[in-house]
């Protein structure tokens, strides 16, 4: 199978077979005449794809979808990608906006870029434009490249980057709305999470150690990024906080039992030590474990 590595701005455009008018960023249109090849892409750089071929055959967790909406999709430096031919798409038909690291260098959208999770979320987990949306995003684009084909002046990174931070948190927004009108797929993953959770305090703690976010990420088939922004959404709680719930609960379920100890009691749910459960309980509940079961005698 065939690697490339894109390192770099004009790595990525002598791949597209496109002009390099600004050697940290580029907007590229491709319309490719040859059929996908199979290869796996090594990004150093930040890449935006809006997807134009419709029809795309895309799946949510296990769950299959067809979308006539054109799709985004994100990648980060240090990201590996697996490219494989669609049978039903067999050319690719794409924009892009591409651009380096050191574009952000001393901005507040580099010092923000963090806060963008999508570009963590697996292609299965692509944004799903509207016609409207659609050309929202291709407006921003369209400003990025016109600055492009500018004279470079002291002004043109600047314009740029707020550009990209433009189109950025038009993503955001449009991630929100997806996970909205996705209510009743969202509620069977939240639904699914819950599920999941209490059967892991009450049968797996002891043995596996306390849960994770990633754990139950991984068993709903969604990166840790997505899971967490869907539940954040869905709930307006974080599914970090969640688990702390359910392990309260727990906890206080649990000290109901006078033959099971402090000690115990913080084995069973998964803690490592049991003055890291005593921490725990204190912090939510203003009481040491020991207390809060003297307060119910």
């Amino acid at each position: 199978m065939k690697e490339i590595f894109i390192n770099t701005v004009q790595d990525f455009n002598d791949y597209q077979g496109m002009e390099t008018l600004h050697p940290l960023v580029s907007v590229v249109h491709v319309e490719n005449t040859e059929h996908i090849k199979e290869c796996v892409m090594h990004y150093g750089l930040y890449a935006i794809y809006l997807k134009e071929n419709k029809g795309c055959k895309l799946s949510y967790g296990r769950t299959p979808y067809d979308f006539d909406e054109m799709t985004v999709t994100s990648f980060a430096p240090g990201q590996v990608v697996n490219v494989e031919p669609n049978p039903d798409v067999p050319f690719a038909k794409f924009t892009a906006l591409v651009f380096h690291p050191d574009l952000l260098n001393r901005t507040a959208l580099g010092r923000q870029i963090s806060r963008y999770e999508f570009f963590g979320y697996s292609s299965t987990e692509a944004l799903h434009l509207s016609a409207q949306e659609v050309e929202v995003f291709r407006g921003v684009l369209t400003m990025i490249e016109q600055e492009l084909h500018r004279a470079i002046d002291k002004h043109t990174r600047e314009l740029i980057v707020s550009n990209i931070e433009l189109l950025l948190n038009y993503c955001l927004r449009f991630y929100d709305r997806q996970f909205i009108t996705r209510e009743e797929i969202n509620h069977s993953v939240v639904k699914k999470f819950i599920e999941l959770l209490d059967d892991y305090i009450s049968t797996k703690a002891l043995r596996d150690g306390l849960p994770t976010v990633a754990y139950f990420a991984d068993k709903c088939c969604l990166s840790n990024g997505y899971f967490g922004n869907l539940v954040r959404v869905e709930t307006g709680r974080t599914a970090k906080d969640i688990i702390s719930d359910h392990l309260l609960a727990h906890a206080k379920q649990l000290l109901n039992d006078e033959t099971l100890t402090v000690t115990m009691i913080s084995n069973r749910l998964g803690f490592e030590y049991p003055q890291h459960f005593v921490r725990f309980f204190k912090s939510h509940t203003g009481k040491t474990p020991s207390a809060y079961r003297n307060a119910l005698i």
